[in-house]
């Protein structure tokens, strides 16, 4: 059975699709905690990938990985100085997607409270 949404149903439900690469990035524990210590560290070069694996307790291969995943949609950035790479937050175009989704979801509410 096919469902008819509203357009502003319809409109949130494109924005979950378009987003479904943050939602999904946003949705491992792992990431999170890479997101919190790096929006709570106070060096504004960044931090290195060994200091975040030993502040969320896995291996810097593992870390690297959830990094890449982060970096890959824009939520973290890296440099390099030598042979140390640095991340940090860019959160900027990931803030912009959860502002667009959560004004569709509030006008889909507003829409069928009247």
């Amino acid at each position: 059975m096919a469902e008819h949404y509203s357009a502003a149903q319809q409109e949130a439900l494109e924005e979950f699709q378009s987003d479904i690469g943050h939602l999904n990035a946003l949705s491992n524990e792992n990431r999170q905690r890479l997101l919190m210590i790096l929006g709570s560290a106070k060096d504004s070069q960044g931090l290195k990938v060994n200091d975040l694996a030993e502040a969320i307790g896995l291996s810097q291969p593992a870390t690297s990985h959830h990094l890449k995943a982060l970096k890959d949609i824009g939520m973290v950035a890296s440099h390099q100085e030598g042979n140390i790479v640095y991340y940090y937050l860019t959160l900027d175009d990931t803030i912009a997607r959860l502002e667009r989704l959560t004004a569709a979801l509030k006008r889909r509410n507003s829409t069928t409270a009247n």
